[in-house]
């Protein structure tokens, strides 16, 4: 174990060293403000994007379908006859896929015949994150793990002890994998090695709390190309640099549980949050990235 925090320290060191400070005004841009982009539904949750900037979300509470809004804002039934999808995630072979929470599911879609195959049952799927080497990662709030799904179809766990697993998410270059724990401050850090297997498990980021509370409620997250972390939390959107500090919070749009986040839009420059009955977005100097087989 000494070794392994060695590892994470000397790197870690050497950034600071560098003097890499990365501020929330250089995610910013003045006057850009949240924008509704949907409005209506019940529970918007598992927020998504491809390539091309289009993003997805579900609607947990009563939805029965995956939405689509496209570069021009236009809203469509993607998938339908998939409710009580809670996380969403395109994998490089063009698949989208689902943690159907409802269901106890993982399942995959594909792409356009909206065709489903059930990956993992029988599990209490929360949000998932897919690698371009096809290994599916999934937190289960419930049972305090991390499980993973292989490229072959082996189901088990990656990791257990977090307190309340809940969002995940992957670093650009996909050799770390992050948890927050919904019931606590902390997002907890693991490196993936070459087998899929998680080691090197730290409580790497520490999430402000609102006055009065012991937790954070931290929830779904996502990463842009520079490796900051956009958790959402009770306060909002908290960022954190690679090196695990915090550079700000971005206030959440309405007062109503935020439970996703990730970019999308034109260039990927477009921060989308799944906050309550409404999607928002707000434009930033930052940009997001998706897995494709490209990489």
């Amino acid at each position: 174990m000494k070794k392994i925090t060695s590892f994470f320290g000397l790197v870690f060191a050497a950034l600071n060293c560098l003097g890499q400070d990365l501020p929330l005004s250089g995610v910013l841009i003045p006057g850009e403000e949240w924008k509704v982009v949907a409005e209506g539904y019940g529970f918007t949750d598992a927020a998504c994007a491809d390539a091309e900037g289009n993003f997805y979300f579900s609607d947990v509470s009563k939805g029965q379908s995956i939405f689509k809004i496209d570069n021009q804002g236009k809203i469509s039934d993607f998938v339908r006859n998939a409710p009580k999808i809670s996380g969403l995630k395109f994998g490089a072979d063009g698949k989208l896929y689902a943690c159907q929470n409802g269901a106890k599911k993982v399942v995959s879609f594909e792409i356009p015949s909206g065709q489903m195959r059930v990956l993992a049952e029988n599990v209490d799927p929360n949000d998932l994150v897919v690698t371009r080497k096809g290994y599916i990662y999934f937190t289960e709030t419930s049972k305090k793990q991390v499980t993973l799904i292989t490229p072959g179809g082996e189901v088990k766990a990656a990791d257990t002890g977090i307190g309340k697993p809940n969002g995940i998410a992957l670093s650009p270059d996909e050799t770390t994998l992050a948890v927050s724990d919904y019931g606590g401050t902390n997002v907890w850090v693991m490196r993936i090695e070459t087998d899929g297997s998680l080691k090197f498990k730290e409580p790497y980021m520490t999430a402000r709390t609102a006055p009065g509370k012991s937790d954070a409620s931290l929830d779904g997250m996502t990463t842009d190309t520079v490796g900051r972390y956009y958790v959402t939390t009770s306060l909002g959107v908290q960022i954190f640099d690679p090196t695990g500090r915090i550079s700000g919070i971005i206030l959440r749009p309405q007062n109503k549980s935020m439970v996703s986040a990730v970019f999308s839009g034109p260039g990927l420059h477009y921060l989308y949050v799944a906050c309550g009955d409404k999607i928002y977005r707000r434009k930033t100097q930052a940009q997001g990235w998706v897995v494709t087989e490209s990489q």
